[in-house]
């Protein structure tokens, strides 16, 4: 049988629950996922001044072929687009910055350094969102940023922070869609803390201090980012999920979700709706924690199938921004962003032929034989042949077959980068 053929046939088996299968294809247009820029360079950016990686972050293997340059960073990204369904967003960190050769240290970036990225950016017509780099640096050598005891560290990163979002509103301003600026740092200590208040007392003032300055929130979205645990901060870090929580709420400011960054047992899924009662908008970077924060790339495993379900099933789409957050360097980059993206927006497809309704009516009810029993029926429904439908109309090659234009791309582009 045909895509369409096979289209066909499973679109009617979602339409015997009512279910709309080319309005949920419509919305599934319109999800933008901000890919990581960082997967395809594991994490080195662009300085002239280029630090060794630190700060709790770590990217292993040495799949030959990584980007070098902005040109050719730019050049795989533009790949890895052309073989996702839908309009994205891409997400850069401060040391992708472009000085032509001059040093320009973290807190003296500007708009203009970022002017290429911009330009690529309205070639291909996305938007892009941005964080502000507290790692891999001199100043961040003991694991510690903007609650550093140290005021002249803290004004560093403080001004750092406040050129990122000046960055931010002009990504924003320029592009016509607002850019989220995401705030994370790894601070915290190794060993048992003597005091864990006055830390984060510290980040605290630090956070007021970059939010105090005025940025057009038109152009422009802030988030803060928690972590529960890092390599060197494996006893206590500072920006914890009650911490920034918290602070969100106080501060008029997204709390961001990662999904690698909390004990093995709990779940971002489970945390969407709670959060959702008392936020009006939540961002997520979506990972995959093998042990711990380890960042491999995203599958279609059942956690990935739940945030999406949370999203969906709580008329949340327009309310979470999507981001990824992976970095694997012992397969071929572009190929991790392609599997990466395809099973993020999968898993929204597979939330958006659930028949939520129909189960929540079914749990208020306490049906919860039948409401059992059709969970784990649509697990196996036609659910595939609806993707490859999706792919085919949005010009991306359906099934496996992408990965052919990853081989010829590697052969022809990556592999002869020596």
């Amino acid at each position: 049988m045909t895509i369409n053929e096979n289209y066909a046939f499973a679109k009617k088996e979602y339409e015997r629950w009512e279910i709309n299968v080319e309005e949920a294809l419509q919305k599934l247009e319109n999800i933008p996922i901000s890919v990581h820029c960082w997967q395809g360079d594991d994490i080195s950016g662009f300085e002239v001044n280029k630090s060794e990686l630190s700060g709790g972050i770590d990217v292993t293997g040495n799949y030959p072929g990584k980007a070098r340059t902005p040109e050719e960073l730019r050049m795989d990204l533009d790949k890895a687009l052309s073989l996702i369904p839908g309009k994205h967003r891409v997400n850069l960190h401060a040391i992708y910055a472009e000085t032509n050769g001059e040093v320009v240290d973290r807190d003296k970036l500007e708009p203009k350094h970022f002017a290429n990225w911009v330009e690529w950016a309205k070639k291909i017509g996305i938007g892009l969102d941005f964080n502000p780099t507290l790692f891999s640096h001199e100043k961040a050598e003991d694991g510690l940023t903007l609650s550093h005891p140290n005021p002249e560290i803290r004004k560093f990163w403080i001004d750092h922070c406040i050129a990122s979002r000046k960055i931010g509103e002009y990504f924003g301003r320029e592009l016509g869609t607002p850019c989220l600026t995401n705030i994370w740092i790894p601070d915290g200590y190794k060993d048992t803390p003597s005091d864990r208040l006055t830390p984060r007392k510290r980040l605290k003032e630090s956070l007021d201090e970059i939010f105090a300055v005025e940025i057009d929130k038109a152009y422009h979205i802030d988030a803060v980012e928690s972590k529960l645990f890092g390599i060197g901060s494996e006893s206590y870090v500072v920006g914890s999920h009650e911490f920034y929580f918290g602070y969100a709420l106080q501060s008029d400011v997204l709390c961001l979700l990662d999904t690698g960054h909390f004990h093995p047992t709990e779940t971002v899924s489970n945390k969407i709706p709670t959060m959702l009662i008392f936020e009006d908008k939540l961002a997520l970077h979506v990972s995959r924690p093998v042990r711990w924060d380890s960042d491999h790339v995203v599958t279609f495993d059942d956690e990935l199938r739940e945030i999406a379900l949370e999203i969906v099933r709580n008329d949340a789409l327009d309310k979470v921004m999507i981001g990824l957050d992976f970095f694997d360097a012992s397969i071929n980059r572009v190929a991790a962003w392609t599997i990466g993206t395809r099973n993020m927006i999968k898993s929204l497809l597979y939330a958006l032929l659930t028949p939520t309704d129909y189960l929540k009516n079914l749990q208020e009810e306490e049906n919860f034989t039948e409401r059992l029993a059709l969970m784990e029926e649509f697990k196996t429904y036609p659910f595939g042949a609806i993707w490859d439908y999706y792919c085919a109309k949005m010009n991306v090659p359906a099934k496996e077959t992408w990965l052919e234009n990853v081989k010829t791309y590697e052969a022809e582009v990556q592999s002869k980068r020596i």
